[in-house]
């Protein structure tokens, strides 16, 4: 089995070398990322600038393979031009911070890469650790967390995925661990509504002229059922079955339509 691995959290984060690790003994992997933090890039793709690959040796003594641009890319580059056969699965994680409802669907760059192998008939795994500390949710490089919890359930999930393949109609999972679960029994739920509320902060610059930060405020409980509520609310794995088809009834639009 070939296993490719990206993030959005850059090549030297903790969380890419805890995946590698979860399925080391499931196949052969390979590690391609975005050189640089990509948080919140979403599916974006570069088209108007070249993209520089370069080897490198990661934290742990292994190899890897950076590339200037988004996950997206990564997963590109690493399909179609640095494995020399189509992988079996990407991973894409672990995440930094959790990737829950409906909003982290376009804004995510894990959910992002996880999407991209899944257009190219790849199955895929975003994979996401809580994080309660905001200095760290976008940190470029190594953090000092705890990843054994995350990696063990990622390893089973891929696992599952390389034994039985994806349902018909699944595309990707997205996979989200509590930063300390009550079990570590994996839940299926559905998409909640949104992770946030959008809270703009407006500033001054030394010339008195505006300047802005997009941020968040946590959006607080969802219903039962939903992967906002399974993690926050009861403090479980999330696991989420996505489908790329996100067209809506053709029913509906047919009096709107006349």
């Amino acid at each position: 089995m070939k296993i490719l691995i990206t993030n959005d959290d850059g090549v030297n984060s903790s969380g890419i070398l805890a995946a590698r690790d979860a399925v080391r003994e499931l196949g052969e992997t390979l590690v391609v990322a975005p050189a640089t933090q990509q948080s919140g890039i979403g599916h974006a793709l570069t088209l108007f600038e070249p993209i520089r690959v370069t080897e490198v040796t990661l934290r742990d003594g292994s190899d890897a393979y950076t590339v200037s641009g988004t996950p997206t890319d990564a997963v590109i580059l690493g399909i179609f031009e640095l494995m020399d056969e189509k992988p079996d699965l990407v991973i894409s994680g672990i995440n930094m911070g959790e990737n829950l409802g409906k909003s982290e669907l376009t804004t995510s760059g894990t959910i992002g890469a996880a999407m991209e192998a899944a257009v190219h008939g790849v199955p895929s795994l975003a994979v996401s650790l809580q994080v309660r500390s905001g200095d760290i949710k976008f940190h470029d490089g190594h953090v000092d967390v705890d990843f054994s919890v995350a990696a063990e359930i990622t390893g089973r999930v891929a696992e599952n995925i390389l034994r039985k393949g994806l349902p018909d109609g699944v595309d990707f999972l997205n996979l989200n661990i509590p930063s300390h679960p009550s079990s570590d029994e994996v839940m299926l739920t559905r998409l909640g509504d949104r992770m946030y509320n959008v809270h703009i902060k407006k500033r001054l610059d030394p010339r008195g002229r505006p300047y802005y930060w997009i941020d968040g405020d946590p959006a607080g409980d969802d219903a039962p059922g939903t992967d906002v509520h399974t993690l926050k609310a009861e403090n479980r794995p999330t696991l989420t079955p996505v489908s790329l088809d996100c067209t809506s009834s053709l029913d509906l639009m047919v009096d709107w339509l006349e």
